[in-house]
């Protein structure tokens, strides 16, 4: 299918994100669909980050105080038919914006989830990419990164209250306004770094009373996404367990850690 051309607008957000920007705007200077504007929307980094955005773009801004602020300043200035939202960690798929404008041309679905696996260095780097693993394709799990920004803007955009579980905050409000959700093939890289176990659960730990919120506002939405035999389904961990024991050990260790942080 030929696409009409509609400019997008991708938008990536910042917090002293020198070790990934540079390879992370450098996949979105590689599409093969040309017709983007990059914007990228900093909160006060006090490395290079603003630097190497610069060599990719004029479009850099300075905004704060978390990633949902930032995200919807960005859609708010951006020109695009359509914006593609996402972290500055992540590493696009020479194809992926060519294959959204495709999909929503085609059906058009105003929404479309771009699934992720992680990457990075060291054992628990390996762990959680595993875990990751089990999400691809649960609709509970997965959120939308590529909207109509029309649509987008009448939503609301993220809600500013929350920095941990805004993607599925705003994906619960797109199904219940009965918009239509694509899903693209794709697979993006999340760049993790260098994991460690405690790293991990300081992290959870930091999320935890987003999460909260989160949990009091879709009470029972929530209790199924957080729910490990969703995320996890027996017959899954059976089947990887035997291929992969020791991470599926490693995971549930991870897992428990997290839990308990977040609580």
């Amino acid at each position: 299918m030929k696409s009409n051309n509609s400019l997008v607008s991708v938008i990536i957000t910042t917090k002293n994100s020198e070790r990934t920007l540079d390879k992370c705007l450098k996949s979105i200077k590689q599409q093969s669909y040309k017709n983007i504007e990059i914007i990228v929307v900093d909160n006060n980094s006090t490395d290079k980050t603003k630097e190497i955005a610069k060599k990719y773009t004029r479009l850099v801004f300075n905004k704060g105080p978390e990633r949902s602020a930032q995200r919807n300043f960005g859609a708010e200035k951006a020109k695009g038919k359509y914006v593609l939202i996402h972290d500055s960690d992540i590493y696009f798929h020479k194809d992926s914006v060519k294959e959204c404008v495709e999909l929503a041309e085609k059906t058009g679905c105003k929404a479309i989830v771009l699934p992720e696996k992680s990457i990075g260095e060291g054992y628990w780097t390996k762990v959680k990419a595993f875990e990751r693993s089990f999400y691809i394709g649960k609709d509970l799990i997965e959120s939308s990164r590529f909207f109509d920004k029309k649509t987008f803007l009448y939503l609301g955009g993220y809600d500013l209250n929350l920095t941990a579980c805004e993607d599925w905050d705003l994906q619960n409000r797109l199904r219940e306004r009965g918009v239509l959700i694509g899903r693209v093939n794709n697979i993006l890289e999340h760049d993790e770094g260098r994991l460690n176990l405690f790293g991990s659960s300081k992290k959870k730990a930091y999320y935890a009373k987003w999460i909260k919120i989160y949990k009091e506002k879709y009470p029972e939405i929530a209790k199924k996404q957080f729910n490990p035999f969703y995320r996890f389904p027996i017959s899954e961990i059976l089947i990887k367990g035997l291929i992969h024991p020791i991470l599926v050990i490693s995971m549930i260790i991870m897992k428990g850690m997290e839990w308990r942080s977040a609580r």
